[in-house]
């Protein structure tokens, strides 16, 4: 990122290139500050306002600016003879007005856009301006690697001289911002940001600032970026590690840890207050021990991801929901073993062919298999005596295209069946004395007596529940 007071002697300006739009001539205005570089696009009259401001504020000669011409302005020869003097003038006014730097002008060659000092001025001002409203109103504030780049390199260097001239641009209104802000939209980005060399996910940054996060949504931002989060251990609540190409939960929650051996890790990187977890659209293929660093964890979602088999998370006492769709399960061996009082498990589109590893789930309610490999309606036996359980998905899968699927789902529930809700919906009557009827037969067949003329021989009418 752009650092003008670093490389104040290493910046120049100048303006090389024309363009026409819609029959108006733009200036191209390239500006090197050290190994960053831009351009902006000016018409002529942008210069003159420009100058009419420099002129009256900052004792910017008049005559420096190249007069205006009415009449045949638009001939090639006459353009690039004004770009030259454009381009003298540019650089004449650079260097007057270099140690000063004034907003107008800083603003005129896109300083606020790529560098540090200037979109930290500009960014003290909205928050001195509107800090305290957009922290009562606002319920996530969206920050960019730039942005928190330009945070932490300002942390290393002394108050710049301009930032002392008006209490607006004070850095501290930034701190005082980030200290007590909640919620934070972190999105990062591989391609030039505007027209410039800058690449954003390129930047790194801390989290030092940041002492009331709760609340953490990162998107696209690859964990070499990331310097350090110390400060959020002891508040963060919820996190998102969206599309970051991760392959461990540790790559953030140990980021700025050196060595990451599990038997030297201290209980001071646990994180505690840690409840909610969402890992989707990475490239991780297991939970590693890494898991045991959030104790307390009651949501952990890793949807789109690599995963074929569910290591022993029973360490997790709080886990409650579990995301695991859109992964690669095929078979779901004895998860009774592995997790503890589950209550929600999405295991959506993935290729999961028999329901005999949730037998012994007796906590689950929600169950999501849609859209895997389960072709035996009889499966259902394997999960049809869990207590607890009111909401099953099954479609998408083959056994949803056989005949009287739903009848014969539900049935298998026996006088639980109208308690179901299969694939979102729960049972009709029409379906649910269908499905007493199969229950019916069924006990017939294994030589049994029908619930429902077990104590009335004389009535044929269904006990309904």
């Amino acid at each position: 990122m752009s650092s003008f007071i670093k490389h104040r002697d290493d910046s120049v300006v100048s303006v090389d290139d024309t363009s026409t739009k819609d029959n108006v001539t733009y200036y191209k205005i390239t500006v090197k500050v050290g190994p960053i570089h831009w351009y902006v696009l000016h018409r002529y009259s942008d210069f003159v306002e420009l100058h009419d401001k420099l002129v009256s504020d900052h004792g910017v000669a008049k005559e420096l600016l190249p007069p205006k011409k009415v009449i045949r302005n638009k001939t090639p020869k006459f353009v690039e003879q004004r770009r030259e003097a454009l381009n003298e003038y540019l650089k004449n006014v650079f260097n007057y007005l270099k140690l000063t730097m004034p907003p107008e002008f800083a603003h005129f060659l896109d300083f606020h856009v790529y560098d540090i000092f200037f979109l930290l001025r500009d960014m003290a001002k909205t928050l001195y301006l509107e800090g305290d409203k957009l922290l009562q109103n606002e319920k996530s504030h969206n920050f960019t690697p730039l942005e928190l780049h330009a945070i932490s390199e300002r942390f290393k260097v002394e108050c710049p001289p301009l930032e002392k001239q008006d209490q607006m641009y004070d850095f501290s209104h930034i701190l005082d911002y980030c200290s007590q802000l909640r919620s934070m939209n972190l999105e990062g980005s591989y391609r030039n940001l505007g027209t410039s060399n800058l690449i954003p996910n390129e930047l790194t940054f801390d989290f030092v600032p940041f002492k009331s996060l709760v609340d953490l949504k990162i998107l696209g931002v690859p964990m070499k970026c990331i310097q350090g989060v110390g400060g959020l251990r002891d508040t963060l609540v919820s996190l998102s590690v969206l599309t970051a190409s991760v392959v461990s939960l540790n790559e953030f929650l140990l980021v700025d840890i050196l060595h990451k051996d599990p038997s030297s890790i201290a209980d001071t990187v646990k994180w505690k207050k840690l409840s909610v977890i969402n890992y989707a659209n990475n490239f991780i293929e297991n939970v590693d021990w890494a898991i045991k660093l959030v104790p307390n964890l009651q949501h952990l979602s890793l949807p789109s991801n690599r995963l074929s088999e569910l290591c022993d998370i029973s360490c997790l006492h709080e886990l409650r929901v579990l995301n695991l769709s859109m992964n690669r399960f095929q078979t779901c061996d004895n998860w009774h073993t592995k997790i503890g009082n589950i209550v929600k498990i999405d295991l959506s589109q993935n290729k999961v062919t028999s329901l005999s590893g949730f037998s012994r789930l007796y906590s689950l309610e929600s169950l999501d298999l849609s859209c895997n490999k389960i072709c035996d309606v009889e499966e259902v036996q394997h999960i049809c005596k869990l207590p607890c359980l009111e909401y099953l998905w099954l479609t998408a899968n083959p056994v949803a295209s056989t005949i009287d699927y739903r009848v014969k789902v539900i049935e298998q529930f026996n006088a639980r069946m109208s308690e179901i809700c299969l694939d979102n919906e729960k049972a009709s009557e029409k379906e649910l004395d269908t499905a007493r009827v199969l229950q019916a037969l069924r006990t017939v067949k294994e030589g049994k007596t029908p619930t429902f003329l077990e104590n009335n021989h004389t009535s044929h009418s269904f006990n309904r529940s």
